[in-house]
């Protein structure tokens, strides 16, 4: 999103850099050529000024249109006899016109007092550059100076215009960077954040609150969030309340139903019917104590796996030894937290472990093994027993007399905790995700 937000700013503020850029370089490039000619200009007009001065002749012209080096463009005099003195422009120099009020040579004394008459400047393009022609009246008649100016001479000084524009839209862009990492930032972080609660909601954390902070709409998403988080606690705890009470209310039948069995004659019946009996009223306990527990009241559950394992083995110990089996542990010994209650993962274990206990030899030896992975913990428990067969983890399968449920109670443990179980043929893996 923050990526999004800075190139579209950047997008945005390159075009109207353009914009702009693109109609100050024809000005720059144009104003640039117009103070090229203006000054071509006022130095043609110098040289016709020397020229009409009285009593210069070719020679001095020529050594004065030589000595001027402090300027650009070549210079070129047409006289009024035809000859052309200095450079000529490609295209030779134009004919002199006639001076307005030039009046040298025409024998009216007024006209010969004063400086020199100079005509208005003409501006003429020519191959590779251009000419500024000027004429002006000597006392032998007109004559032209003509100024060529290459390409090159005209643009001369674009090039540090240029880059001064360049600079400062190279500034306004660098500006306009700066601007949008702040500004994504203060729009991204607010929706990053609102993203994941929802991400954590979606994975039962039922604590988890958007912020209400940022631009006016994130915010309000955020505190739309907010309130279904707390709608769905409110679902949750009411559905808890029910099951429970439902559980409660059950409780009452089964106890008239209790005394009833044990009124019967007959003995071996009763005991069969207290034995459903009391199945039944363990599984209300365990329907209770579901909807009671953590994770039903919108808090993800959690626990060391480390420790639990800890403890399951030291349950089976005493069962291991009398059958003559050696129990291995394999255990890290910081805590690693796992996404699953202690009863979840014990249960889980229980079934693993039974499992052995229950389908290879006694004296066959078991080992559980706890490592961590990338998204948190595998748990193996593996035996040298024959091996497990093909398509026992499918739920109420089994090929060996028990009810078939005990991987697939293992199973259901490790999906609630966002993993997975693998089942190999002398190995079964539990991978958890970590809190």
């Amino acid at each position: 999103m923050r990526r999004r937000i800075l190139l579209l700013s950047v997008g945005m503020t390159t075009l109207v850099v353009l914009a702009f850029a693109v109609p100050l370089v024809l000005l720059l490039r144009s104003t640039t050529a117009n103070e090229s000619k203006d000054k071509a200009r006022y130095r043609a007009e110098s040289v016709a000024y020397y020229v009409g001065e009285r009593g210069r002749t070719a020679s001095d012209i020529t050594a004065y249109i030589d000595g001027l080096s402090d300027g650009p463009g070549k210079i070129s005099v047409r006289m009024p006899d035809g000859s052309t003195l200095g450079t000529p422009p490609p295209g030779g120099v134009p004919a002199p016109q006639q001076v307005p009020g030039g009046g040298y040579g025409d024998g009216d004394g007024d006209h010969d007092k004063g400086p020199p008459k100079v005509g208005d400047a003409n501006y003429r393009d020519v191959s590779g550059g251009l000419t500024v022609d000027v004429g002006v009246g000597t006392p032998s008649g007109p004559a032209s100076v003509c100024l060529y100016l290459t390409s090159d001479e005209l643009y001369a000084g674009v090039v540090p215009r240029l880059l001064i524009l360049i600079g400062g839209s190279l500034v306004v862009l660098l500006l306009s960077i700066v601007g949008a990492e702040l500004v994504s930032r203060r729009l991204a972080r607010p929706l990053e954040e609102t993203a994941g609660t929802a991400e954590r909601l979606a994975r039962g954390d039922m604590n988890a609150r958007a912020p209400t902070t940022g631009p006016a709409e994130v915010a309000k998403v955020g505190s739309a969030l907010n309130r279904l988080a707390d709608r769905i606690d409110e679902v949750i705890a009411v559905e808890r309340e029910a099951v429970a009470d439902l559980s409660h209310r059950l409780r009452t039948p089964l106890t008239a139903l209790r005394l009833q069995v044990e009124a019967m004659g007959d003995q071996e019946s009763a005991e069969e019917l207290n034995t459903q009996v009391t199945s039944l009223e363990r599984t209300l306990t365990a329907v209770i104590s579901a909807a009671r527990r953590p994770q039903r009241e919108g808090r993800v559950p959690h626990c060391d796996a480390v420790e639990v394992t800890r403890q399951r083995a030291a349950f089976w110990e005493p069962l291991f030894e009398d059958q003559g089996r050696e129990l291995a542990l394999d255990l890290p010994e910081p805590p690693a937290m796992v996404r699953a209650s202690a009863e979840d993962l014990g249960a889980a274990l229980d079934a693993l472990v039974e499992n052995v206990v229950a389908h290879t030899p006694d004296g066959t030896p078991a080992r559980i093994t706890l490592s961590r992975t990338a998204p948190g913990v595998r748990i193996t428990v593996a035996d040298k027993g024959p091996g497990i067969p093909l398509g026992a983890g499918e739920r109420g399968r089994s090929d060996r007399g028990s009810t078939g449920l005990g991987l697939d109670i293992a199973r259901r443990c490790a999906e609630a905790a966002g993993g997975s179980l693998t089942i190999q043929a002398n190995e079964v893996s539990l991978t958890l995700a970590g809190q």
